[in-house]
């Protein structure tokens, strides 16, 4: 389905359809996302043209009574990845979507470039959730390490190991903003976990002692 210059192909579905358009505009920037369809009701991807896709990024909460587990398991048939988004956050929801096939879950008030990262997490088959949606998930693990997706556990080494975040953005293939959201994310998981890592030697530390990073790789400066 992926396209011969490697280009990830998105659908989206959303019955908002002001959302809709803002979503299509801002994907649309993503220079290695092409995005194929965006229909208001899940009837209209299925019959659309471009279906099959890579990913597509679905609205949970659309009014049709049709199961978002049956949603999802339609398009693991197709090997279609799924990143859902929702303007609420149950943890009980959350799971039970994840549970289900789903690799992202986001809320509609994500950065734009929150988005389009779980576009291409999910596209390679890793799991993106929203950092206020983890947290929700993780609520009551104080004292344990939190859960890091691959792409944060990336910057968190990169960035721990001496790198700035222009050069961990360049190695990344991201932007610069985008690696700040990423260090945002990990700082407030950290923080909600009970671990205070608001500076580069503490997040540093606690890279190495969750096993991110291995001491002997590190600058001797550091």
């Amino acid at each position: 389905m992926t396209d011969p210059e490697g280009r990830i192909r998105v659908a989206i579905v959303d019955d908002h359809r002001m959302l809709l358009g803002a979503l299509t505009e801002w994907i649309r920037s993503a220079q290695d996302i092409d995005m194929v369809a965006a229909v208001a009701s899940w009837p209209e991807l299925l019959t659309n043209s471009a279906f099959p896709v890579d990913v597509v990024l679905l609205d949970l909460d659309l009014k049709d009574n049709i199961p978002i587990s049956l949603k999802i398991s339609t398009l693991k048939t197709m090997a279609v990845k799924v990143v859902l988004m929702s303007t609420y956050s149950e943890p009980n929801v959350v799971r039970e979507a994840l549970a289900a096939g789903a690799l992202g879950y986001l809320v509609k008030s994500e950065d734009a470039s929150m988005i389009i990262e779980a576009l291409r997490a999910a596209s390679i088959g890793e799991s993106f959730v929203s950092a206020e949606l983890d947290l929700a998930l993780n609520a009551g693990e104080v004292g344990g390490s939190p859960k890091l997706s691959a792409q944060e556990r990336r910057v968190m080494a990169l960035y721990g190991g001496g790198e700035p975040v222009k050069a961990v953005a360049f190695q990344l293939s991201i932007s610069e903003e985008t690696a700040k959201s990423y260090l945002k994310r990990i700082r407030e998981k950290y923080r909600v976990a009970g671990f205070d890592v608001g500076t580069k030697v503490a997040l540093r530390k606690r890279a190495i002692e969750d096993g991110i990073l291995i001491e002997s790789d590190l600058p001797r400066a550091l």
